[in-house]
C-alpha cells in the first residue's frame, strides 16, 4: 500500500506516536509525508519515508497530484481545526481529491486508528474498493 502521512504542527506528536505502535505493519507500505513529518516519522518511528516538501511549500499538492493518478492508496492527515493554516485552500483541494477518488482520508486520530486497523486486518476501508 502506498500511504500518504500529513499533519499540522500541533499534531506532529500523535502522528509520531500513532506511527510508532504501527510501524511494523507500516515498514511494509510505501510512505510518503509531507516535510517535518517525513523527518520525523523517520529520526522518532524508525521508518521508511519518502519527504516530499512541507504542506506550505506545496507538499499537500504533491500528495494530491499523485492520489489523483493512482499512487496513493490511503491518507493519515492529523489536522489542528484551531489553528489558521496559510495554505488552507491545499489543504481543502487534497481532501477533495480523496472525496473525488474515493481514497480512504483519516483528518483525526480516532479515525486514523480505526483505518489502520481496518487495513492490517485486510478489511477494506472502502465498498468501492474491493470491485
Amino acid at each position: 500500500m502506498n500511504i500518504a502521512l500529513i499533519a499540522h504542527d500541533g499534531r506532529k506528536e500523535q502522528i509520531v506516536g500513532l506511527a510508532t505502535r504501527h510501524a511494523a505493519w507500516l515498514a511494509t507500505c510505501t510512505l510518503m509525508a509531507t516535510g517535518t513529518t517525513g523527518s520525523r516519522l523517520k529520526n522518532e518511528a524508525g521508518l521508511s519515508v519518502e519527504c516530499l516538501l512541507s504542506g506550505p511549500l506545496g507538499g499537500d499538492l504533491q500528495i494530491g497530484a499523485r492520489l489523483a493518478t493512482g499512487g496513493v492508496d490511503g491518507v493519515i492527515f492529523l489536522r489542528d481545526p484551531m489553528t489558521p493554516q496559510p495554505h488552507e485552500p491545499d489543504i481543502n483541494a487534497l481532501v477533495r481529491a480523496c472525496d473525488v477518488h474515493n481514497i480512504p482520508c483519516a483528518t483525526n486520530l480516532a479515525s486514523a486508528e480505526l483505518l489502520l486497523q481496518a487495513w492490517q486486518s485486510g478489511k477494506t476501508a472502502s465498498p468501492l474498493a474491493a470491485g
